[in-house]
């Protein structure tokens, strides 16, 4: 199993301070149309298809792989996707939070696995290290906060 977390400041000195309410509209905005936040051409179709009271089904090709998620918001705190088909099986979680200081946070966990692929082996600690690495999660976190800063630049947000 792939397990990896990261946790950035929401307001590093240096950028435009954002509210929770602005960082979360970003987030579900993510969370509707990965197109806008992800590098170009990484992903290439993003649609919700059905949405109820509770959660959304979006489908998507990232990086080349067809995805199936369903998409769970606790409002001004958490996104939630299941990955329900696709290369990986699991879940994928944004959270927002304050630390001790009162200092606004996202965190990024998840915990996953490959599917066909042997537990723990060669593939699923590739997945492990990329997630890791500084171009793994915590690049997107630091890539989702500075996109929501253009939109909110921009007057889209």
């Amino acid at each position: 199993m792939i397990y990896s977390t990261a946790t950035v400041p929401v307001n590093p000195a240096g950028e435009t301070r954002l509210t929770r309410e602005q960082v979360w509209k970003g987030l579900e905005l993510k969370a509707r149309d990965a197109r806008l936040f992800l590098p170009a051409g990484l992903c290439t179709r993003c649609d919700v298809v059905e949405e109820s009271a509770t959660h959304f089904v979006r489908e998507a090709t990232i990086a080349r792989a067809d995805l199936r998620e369903i998409i769970t918001l606790e409002p001004q705190r958490k996104v939630t996707f299941f990955q329900a088909t696709g290369p990986r099986e699991g879940a994928i979680i944004n959270e927002l939070f304050e630390d001790a200081a009162g200092e606004l946070q996202l965190k990024f966990y998840c915990y996953l696995g490959l599917r066909d692929k042997a537990p723990n082996g060669p593939e699923e600690q590739a997945e492990q290290t990329q997630f890791d690495s500084g171009n793994g999660y915590k690049a997107a976190l630091l890539s989702t906060l500075k996109r929501t800063r253009e939109l909110l630049a921009d007057g889209t947000l």
